[in-house]
C-alpha cells in the first residue's frame, strides 16, 4: 500500500475520475451556472432514460466536446447576464452543432452572447416569481401540449430583444419572451423552469428536447448500468482486495451487492459501529449481513469516536472528524487483513454536488466526500454509485436481488446521529435521542404513515425550556421531529402528519424519555432548509 493524495482522485471533475461506468451511453451535459435546481434538471433528464452529468460552467469547451454530448442544458443562476463578472461560457459552443437548451439564466446568457438584449424589469410587477400563467406558441418543445398552462418563474431580468434568427414561442402578461428558439441551429431556451413540478407539462417539454431535438433513444437503464459497472469494476480492481464501508444503509448495501457480483471473495465488508447509530441498529446490521456469505467484520468503536467528538459543536467539524476517523479505522483493519488495495464507499451524486463541485457552493461536506482527510492509505477509492441519484440506487438494488426491506430503507446520514444531536455529541444525549427517535418511528409505522413519507426522524436540540411534570418545575431539552416527502431528495416538502399521530408521539416521548420537556415539528421544506438539521 502507499499513500495517495485525495485531491488527485476525489471529485474535482467527473471527467478526470476513473470508473465512472457510463462510457457507453448517450449523454446530456447540464452546465451549472449556480442554479438551485441543477440536480433537479439532471434528475428529470435521467427520468427520461437518458444519462446526464452536471458540470461547472468553467469546464473548458474542449473537455465538454470530448464527452460527445447529444445535447447541452444551461441551468438557471442568481446573476444578471449583463452584470460585470457574471458567469459566462465560450460563445463557440453555439457553433458546435450540438443542441442546447437554456433555462432561466441560461436563456438570458444565450441571448446576450448571441447579440440579443437582456434588461432589468423596472417595475416590481414585471418580475415573476412562482406560478405564472404562460401562453405557448408553435414549437417542438410544446407539440401536443395545451396552448396555456402554469409555469414556474424566478427572474428579475427579461429578454427585451431576441438574437437574430430567433423567434419567440411563449410569453406571459409581464414577460414578452418566455421561450425562444432557432431550430436551424438547434438552440432553444425558456425563461421558466420546466424541471420543477409546479410547471405543468414541464417534463414533457424536457423529453421533447431530448428525443425530438437531441435524438436520444433512452439507453440509460439500471439493468444496463449493472452490466457495465460490473465489467468496469472487474477491470479496475483486477485481482486486488477491496474494503467496503458497510453502514447497512441503502447506498452501502447496494455497493456490497454490486462488488460481491463483480469480485466476490476479494471483498471484505467492514461495519464500523461508531456509537452514532439508531436504537438497536448495530445489532440489526450485523444480523442482516453477517450471515449472507460476505466477509463481514464489525468494529465496535463508540468510545473512540465519542472521544474525538468531545467538545466539538460545529457541524462541519463533526463531519470532518468522523470522515477522518472512518478512514483511520479502515486502515487499521486493512493491516489486520493483509494487503488491501481499494476502499469502496457508497457515495452518490447528491453527496458530490452538495459537497461542492467546481464553483458550486458547499451546502454541507458529506463525510465520504468533503470530509475525507488529505491522505488515505489505499491505492484507490472505488465509488460505483457516485453518479447515481437515490432512486436509481434503489433500482440497482432491486436489479441485484436485494430484499425490499433494505432497498426501501429511508436514508441515514453517514455521520449518524452526530448531525441530529445539536451541539456537543455525548453518550447521554445520544441515548435520549435514540429513545425518542425510536418512539417516533414506531408510532409512524403503527399508524401506517411510514408509507406516506420518504424520511422521518428526531433531532435533539441544544435548547432547554421550562416545563411542569408531577407538580414540579423541569428545565429540559427541546426535541424536534422532522418528516419529509420527496421523489429525489434534492427538493422536499414537509410531511403533513395528522395531529393525532403527532399528539401520541409527543405524549409518549415526554412521559417515557427522561430529559425532554417539549416537542416541536419542523415545517420547513427543502429548499430553503436541508433535510438534515446539520
Amino acid at each position: 500500500m502507499f499513500y495517495v493524495k485525495i485531491e488527485e482522485i476525489k471529485v474535482c471533475s467527473d471527467f478526470e475520475r476513473k470508473g465512472t461506468y457510463m462510457s457507453e451511453h448517450q449523454r446530456i451535459l447540464v452546465v451549472d451556472f449556480g442554479g438551485q435546481y441543477n440536480q433537479l434538471i439532471a434528475r428529470r433528464v435521467r427520468e427520461c432514460s437518458v444519462y446526464c452529468e452536471v458540470i461547472p460552467y468553467t469546464t473548458p469547451l474542449e473537455k465538454m466536446l470530448e464527452k460527445k454530448p447529444a445535447g447541452i442544458i444551461f441551468t438557471g443562476g442568481p446573476n444578471s447576464a449583463y452584470a460585470e463578472g457574471a458567469p459566462s461560457i465560450d460563445a463557440a459552443i453555439f457553433d458546435t452543432g450540438i443542441p442546447i437548451l437554456g433555462i432561466c439564466y441560461g436563456l438570458q446568457l444565450m441571448t446576450r452572447l448571441l447579440g440579443g438584449e437582456v434588461s432589468p424589469a423596472e417595475a416590481a410587477a414585471a418580475r415573476e416569481y412562482g406560478k405564472t400563467r404562460t401562453s405557448y406558441g408553435k414549437s417542438v418543445l410544446f407539440d401536443g401540449l395545451p396552448a396555456e398552462g402554469i409555469s414556474w418563474m424566478s427572474h428579475g431580468d427579461f429578454v427585451s430583444k431576441v438574437p437574430d434568427g430567433f423567434t419567440v414561442t411563449a410569453h406571459t402578461d409581464h414577460c414578452p419572451t418566455s421561450a425562444m428558439e432557432c431550430p436551424e441551429r438547434g438552440l432553444y431556451a425558456v425563461q421558466f423552469h420546466p424541471e420543477v413540478n409546479h410547471t405543468e407539462n414541464g417534463s414533457a417539454m424536457l423529453e421533447a428536447f431530448l428525443t425530438k431535438v437531441c435524438g436520444t433513444v433512452g439507453d440509460w437503464t439500471m439493468e444496463s448500468y449493472v452490466t457495465q459497472a460490473t465489467k468496469e469494476l472487474q477491470e479496475q480492481i483486477g485481482d486486488g482486495k477491496v474494503l467496503l464501508a458497510l453502514s447497512g444503509g441503502v447506498d452501502s448495501s447496494v455497493v456490497a451487492a454490486l462488488l460481491d457480483k463483480a469480485v466476490g471473495e476479494q471483498l471484505t465488508c467492514i461495519f464500523v459501529d461508531h456509537g452514532l447509530m439508531r436504537k438497536n441498529e448495530g445489532d440489526e446490521v450485523e444480523e442482516a449481513f453477517g450471515n449472507r456469505g460476505l466477509n463481514f467484520i464489525r468494529v465496535n468503536a463508540e468510545e473512540r469516536f465519542l472521544a474525538k467528538l468531545a467538545g466539538v459543536t460545529d457541524p462541519e467539524t463533526k463531519r470532518k472528524i468522523i470522515g477522518e476517523e472512518f478512514i483511520r479505522v479502515f486502515e487499521e483493519e486493512a493491516k489486520k487483513i493483509g494487503t488491501v488495495d481499494f476502499l469502496a464507499q457508497g457515495t452518490i451524486y447528491p453527496d458530490i454536488i452538495e459537497s461542492g463541485v467546481g464553483d458550486a457552493a458547499v451546502i454541507k461536506s458529506h463525510h465520504n466526500v468533503g470530509g475525507l482527510p488529505d491522505f488515505v492509505d489505499f491505492k484507490e477509492i472505488v465509488e460505483p454509485l457516485r453518479l447515481l441519484f437515490k432512486d436509481e440506487v434503489r433500482q440497482v438494488g432491486r436489479e441485484l436481488g436485494l430484499p425490499e426491506v433494505l432497498v426501501s430503507r429511508q436514508p441515514f446520514p453517514g455521520p449518524g446521529l452526530s448531525v441530529r444531536c445539536i451541539g456537543e455529541v455525548r453518550k447521554d444525549k445520544l441515548d435520549v435521542l435514540r429513545d425518542a427517535d425510536f418512539i417516533f418511528r414506531e408510532e409512524i409505522a403503527k399508524a401506517g404513515w411510514d408509507q406516506n413519507m420518504n424520511q422521518y426522524f428526531a433531532v435533539l436540540t441544544d435548547m432547554r425550556t421550562v416545563g411542569v411534570m408531577g407538580d414540579g418545575r423541569t428545565y429540559d431539552r427541546i426535541l424536534a421531529l422532522r418528516g419529509v416527502v420527496t421523489s429525489d431528495f434534492m427538493t422536499a416538502e414537509w410531511a403533513r402528519i395528522p395531529y393525532e399521530i403527532l399528539d401520541k408521539v409527543s405524549v409518549r416521548i415526554v412521559n417515557e424519555v427522561q430529559g425532554v420537556s417539549r416537542i416541536v415539528y419542523d415545517i420547513t421544506s427543502k429548499p430553503p432548509a436541508t433535510i438534515e438539521w446539520e
